[in-house]
């Protein structure tokens, strides 16, 4: 059985930073392209940093410079780290991956960002 889990969301100030990890279970994640996505209420989820297999990494506009994703495949993990969080980065964040069997994603991890 897949399981994805994330952890490290909390509660910070404006300009803060959070490191949030995904573990992976019943999958191997290295030949796997991994995504980290976002979502408020009454909103679309919404895709917020991939990286690939090989460790391409791409971003969406508005994270370039101030999120990163990484990986750890010996360990099976995958990372953003968050850095001048602002208050709308306020949201429930997901990792998730896709095989051809499926899409996979975790139960997500609550992100406040507020004074």
């Amino acid at each position: 059985q897949v399981q994805l889990v994330e952890s490290g969301g909390g509660l910070v100030q404006p300009g803060g930073s959070l490191r949030l990890s995904c573990a992976a279970f019943g999958i191997a994640i290295r030949t796997l392209d991994m995504n980290w996505y976002r979502q408020t209420p009454g909103k679309q989820r919404e895709l917020v940093a991939t990286i690939t297999a090989v460790g391409n990494t791409n971003y969406v506009d508005s994270e370039k410079g101030r999120f990163t994703i990484s990986r750890d495949n010996a360990g099976n993990m995958v990372y953003l780290q968050m850095n001048s969080l602002k208050q709308e980065d306020t949201a429930v964040y997901y990792c998730n991956t896709e095989t051809y069997r499926s899409s996979y994603w975790g139960q997500g991890t609550q992100v406040t960002v507020s004074s």
